[in-house]
């Protein structure tokens, strides 16, 4: 393999393990990274969304929806904006994988160990009873969020309600924990 093809794997796997970061939501294989998406629904109301991947949490799709609402309302020549309609959906995949320790560099080979006991030398080989872990399954279960908000933008002196926001304000709370990608 050619060293920039070995590069372009290493980027490619680094990129995964990161949580996702506030970016527009792409399309294809970079979907799945996850980001935030946008769709005018009336001059002064939008939908906003942002979606993160599996190293995400709840609290940083939420603030990144709330990040982006923000900005949009600026970027639209409002002041501030009221959340109309909020979801926070949680998707949960539960994943089973037999035997994890044949996984490896070399395929299905494992050691065999020996080991005094009862009186008596035994052995342990992976091919035949395991008395070492009951179960030969490893079972992992993974959350992504995905946080909506449809919001009306107004200007002005912000409304007393509860549920809006001065875009400037959460712009300036939010700002330092906003992690952008990495070019």
């Amino acid at each position: 393999m050619g060293q920039a093809a070995i590069i372009v794997v290493l980027f490619a796997l680094t990129s995964c393990a990161t949580p996702t970061p506030y970016q527009p939501l792409g399309s294809g294989a970079s979907r799945a990274s996850g980001g935030y998406s946008d769709q005018q629904l009336s001059p002064d109301r939008f939908r906003v969304t942002f979606t993160g991947n599996t190293l995400t949490s709840r609290q940083t799709v939420e603030n990144y929806l709330l990040y982006r609402a923000a900005e949009l309302t600026l970027q639209e020549g409002f002041d501030s904006f009221t959340i109309v309609n909020r979801a926070t959906d949680r998707d949960v995949q539960t994943r089973v994988n037999a035997d994890p320790t044949f996984a490896g560099p070399y395929g299905w080979w494992r050691p065999s160990w020996r080991y005094y006991g009862g009186g008596a030398w035994r052995s342990w080989n992976p091919w035949y009873g395991d008395p070492f872990w009951a179960d030969r399954i490893d079972i992992s279960t993974v959350s992504r969020y995905e946080a909506t908000a449809e919001i009306f933008m107004s200007k002005g002196a912000k409304p007393s309600e509860r549920s809006t926001f001065d875009a400037r304000q959460v712009i300036a709370s939010l700002r330092s924990t906003v992690r952008y990608p990495r070019n």
